[in-house]
């Protein structure tokens, strides 16, 4: 195994067990539709009363701009951003789902001697289940991974490791990564940074065509303030 594979692994190790799943409302209270001059009204039943309501709440829609490029360099680029960024988003989405349940959990173990026997249970859990694809990840794929989890949590590939495996050991893993093209100090920047813009353009779309699953941003981001920015940048 080799140093970036084992860097990797210090990242997944965030995932603990499956979090619990979340309890069901209740549906005492159910909504009728009801066609009237081509209208629809939508009521609610309420202790026997009926109640109208004449405007419907819907979620809110972002209409993105069709896909345009200016060469095709540009047209591949996005299309290899695109394949990648969907192959290792999960992973960064997986991090952050589990990083507060398990920071939960160590919480409630005070011994020790537990903590570590947790920790150790969870990273041979995690490289079982994940070596395999993990080794398949290119320099590329890494880096986009470190940027993603820094999107999702807020916090970079170092600085989790860090916590988890000591000061020496993310120095020692940032430096030797560095040799893969690869640094776990990356952040995410998307106003900055074209290629995490591109990113960015990747989420947004696989989201609303329920390619990828959407979590957001730990921090926020205005994609249509974001689309503005570079579309005046790239005048």
């Amino acid at each position: 195994m080799n140093t970036m594979h084992t860097y990797i692994y210090s990242i997944i190790f965030l995932v603990t067990f499956p979090a619990l799943s979340q309890s069901i409302g209740d549906k005492s209270e159910m909504p009728e539709d009801t066609r009237i001059d081509t209208a629809l009204i939508k009521y609610y039943i309420v202790e026997g009363d009926t109640i109208a309501r004449e405007a419907i709440d819907l979620d809110e829609v972002i209409l993105l701009k069709k896909l345009r490029f200016n060469s095709k360099e540009d047209r591949r680029r996005y299309l290899i951003l695109r394949r990648k960024t969907r192959k290792v988003y999960p992973y960064a989405k997986l991090a952050a789902d589990r990083l507060n349940t398990m920071n939960e959990r160590l919480k409630i173990l005070e011994d020790n001697g537990e903590r570590r026997l947790y920790t150790k249970m969870v990273q041979q859990y995690i490289e079982k289940e994940f070596s395999e694809k993990l080794k398949k990840f290119t320099r590329t794929e890494g880096q986009i991974l470190v940027k993603l989890i820094y999107r999702q949590t807020g916090r970079t590939a170092f600085d989790l490791v860090k916590d988890l495996r000591t000061g020496w050991r993310a120095f020692w893993y940032n430096t030797t990564a560095n040799l893969f093209d690869i640094s776990i100090k990356e952040t995410y920047k998307p106003f900055d940074d074209e290629e995490d813009y591109i990113i960015e353009d990747v989420l947004q779309r696989s989201f609303r065509n329920n390619i990828l699953d959407e979590q957001e941003a730990v921090f926020p981001i205005d994609f249509l303030d974001l689309t503005r920015h570079w579309d005046n940048k790239r005048k």
